[in-house]
């Protein structure tokens, strides 16, 4: 099993980080056969890291009918966000319980790269966003924290593929810099506070798309995704 695993993590990674980047859009057919030939893997491999990304709630894996990427309902996007709230209220308390100095510096870093791809990367851009809520999580030293959050904000990744209009990165940006001021001064109600408004202006821009994409090629899409060969 664990090398069974082991060959699916390449697979699952790239998957992975293709939905998050909204590379891959909700309700896109996964068909085995095509990504095991994009990657050079087996079908058995590919449905490992397809049943992974199933337990996470990214894939839609139905027996007979294969896999797609995860559709949120409405319903769905208003939980997903609510449990956001509770979780990343939380991460902000114990952060400014601890030295805020590595933590600020450690954020400060992350948000330059947000900067960096803002104007000129779309999708690193959207992916970097959700990181710098899953670096504070992980900086909690709470690894059960750090894995819940890391798990909705994947799932708001696909509800803002989803019903957002755009990616709203220069707003983010600022929200994160705001952020960082907060936990430098060490001000917990102000910064639990502060997190609340993020992620509520992050929810409100999660408005519904009523445009339809045009037909997506999975082989052509994944070929960006396949790891450099180890040196």
């Amino acid at each position: 099993m664990l090398k069974s695993s082991t060959r699916s993590a390449p697979v699952y990674d790239s998957l992975r980080r293709a939905i998050i980047e909204q590379a891959l859009k909700p309700g896109l057919k996964l068909p085995e056969d095509s990504i095991g030939e994009t990657f050079g893997v087996s079908r058995t491999t590919v449905r490992n890291a397809l049943v992974r990304l199933d337990a996470e709630g990214l894939v839609d894996l139905q027996p007979n009918r294969g896999a797609s990427v995860a559709t949120p309902t409405i319903e769905e996007a208003h939980d997903i966000f609510e449990m956001r709230h509770c979780l990343e209220t939380e991460v902000m308390r114990r952060l400014c319980e601890m030295d805020p100095a590595p933590i600020v510096k450690a954020l400060r870093e992350h948000l330059s790269e947000e900067e960096k791809y803002i104007a000129t990367d779309s999708t690193q851009s959207i992916r970097l966003a959700g990181e710098f809520h899953i670096l504070m999580a992980e900086m909690t030293g709470s690894k059960l924290l750090a894995n819940y959050v890391n798990e909705v904000v994947s799932r708001c990744s696909l509800i803002i593929a989803r019903f957002a209009k755009a990616h709203s990165g220069q707003c983010g940006l600022e929200e994160h810099t705001q952020i960082i001021e907060t936990l430098e001064r060490g001000d917990a109600s102000g910064a639990m506070e502060l997190m609340s408004t993020h992620l509520q202006c992050v929810q409100d821009r999660a408005l519904l798309n009523t445009t339809e994409d045009g037909a997506q090629d999975v082989s052509n899409i994944l070929s960006r995704y396949i790891p450099s060969p180890a040196k």
